[in-house]
């Protein structure tokens, strides 16, 4: 993956549609293995198109498992909460890499500010501060992340592929993973039970 900074971060053009900072809720439909079911935060939508992170799909390893495969200490005690999280998977690409969503602060050296409660930094050193104990208050860790290129997921949307809804930090961060679907779909103002799988549109 490119590195980014903020500097890189262009804003759609007026007019267009700008999904940055908004949830990707996949239809009951979708029947793809990768994405059916997912919620993905989009990071950054621009004429490059569109980076996201899924949100809801824990792998088999854990904070613990991915310090020690990148040769980093975590300084936290055996029952501390950090050492157990799940880490996500976060879309198809790069997904022998890490990525990670935290709440703004530090600098790091690749990074992207989204909102004021939002970055997504691409780099190692988000995780030696981390490893140290300095690192962001809330965050969520992935391999991999999601990628469309420029159209895609729009020609998604339209075919009904998935539902929109600004985010809500609060969903990203702070929900069990197996509620974040359905608290996602609970934005949009209806309960996901209303949806059947032949539905097109709420």
């Amino acid at each position: 993956m490119q590195e980014q900074s903020e500097s890189s971060f262009m804003p759609a053009a007026a007019g267009a549609l700008n999904l940055a900072n908004h949830f990707l809720i996949a239809m009951p439909a979708m029947e793809d293995p990768v994405f059916g079911g997912a919620v993905v935060y989009v990071c950054e939508h621009n004429e490059n198109g569109v980076l996201g992170v899924v949100i809801n799909k824990p792998t088999d390893m854990t904070m613990q498992g991915l310090f020690e495969r990148i040769d980093l200490s975590l300084n936290a005690g055996p029952d501390a909460p950090i050492v157990n999280e799940p880490i996500m998977f976060g879309g198809p690409v790069q997904d022998d890499r890490g990525f990670v969503l935290h709440t703004p602060g530090a600098r790091y050296s690749s990074s992207l500010t989204v909102t004021d409660e939002v970055a997504f930094t691409t780099s190692i050193d988000v995780l030696e501060a981390v490893a140290s104990g300095a690192g962001p208050r809330r965050m969520l860790v992935s391999i991999g992340y999601s990628g469309w290129s420029p159209g895609q997921l729009e020609e998604e949307i339209g075919r009904n592929g998935w539902l929109t809804v600004g985010a809500d930090a609060a969903i990203l961060f702070d929900l069990p993973v197996e509620q974040r679907y359905v608290a996602a779909m609970k934005l949009l103002g209806f309960d996901p039970l209303m949806l059947t799988s032949e539905a097109g549109h709420a």
